[in-house]
């Protein structure tokens, strides 16, 4: 089974890589990282006074990693799930929506602490490496 990690398990391994680490191992090659994930952690590091620190972390994170943009096949599973999540009166965030659509376009397994963001995707797959 391979993953697509979520923006807070990202920001949890680089503030505490040991609490994530063997994770990281056990799975190793089998990491993905959305391009909307990286914008997120890239976005992140721009609000502290200095940066740099922090994009090298993220360097070192991509590293282990395939970065996976978002492109057609992604944005179609995007519209289907909006569209169907608008018509039954559900909503999620957009970036949280463009996040689990890459999962799904590409046949993984989300890791999110922030398992509420999803529930409302049925065909996704999550698991929560923060909890218990």
């Amino acid at each position: 089974m391979s993953f697509l990690l979520d923006t807070n398990i990202c920001s949890a391994h680089m503030r505490r890589p040991s609490g994530l680490m063997h994770r990281f191992v056990q799975h190793g090659g089998q990491l993905n990282l959305s391009a909307i994930v990286l914008a997120e952690l890239v976005a992140g590091a721009h609000l502290l006074p200095d940066p740099a620190s922090r994009l090298a972390e993220i360097n070192d994170l991509l590293s282990a990693m395939r970065v996976l943009e978002f492109g057609t096949s992604e944005a179609r599973v995007f519209g289907r799930l909006r569209g169907e999540l608008k018509r039954s009166g559900r909503t999620v965030n957009p970036l949280d929506l463009m996040i689990a659509s890459t999962a799904i376009a590409h046949d993984l397994t989300l890791v999110t602490h922030n398992v509420k963001h999803f529930e409302y995707i049925r065909e996704l797959r999550i698991e929560d490496w923060l909890s218990g």
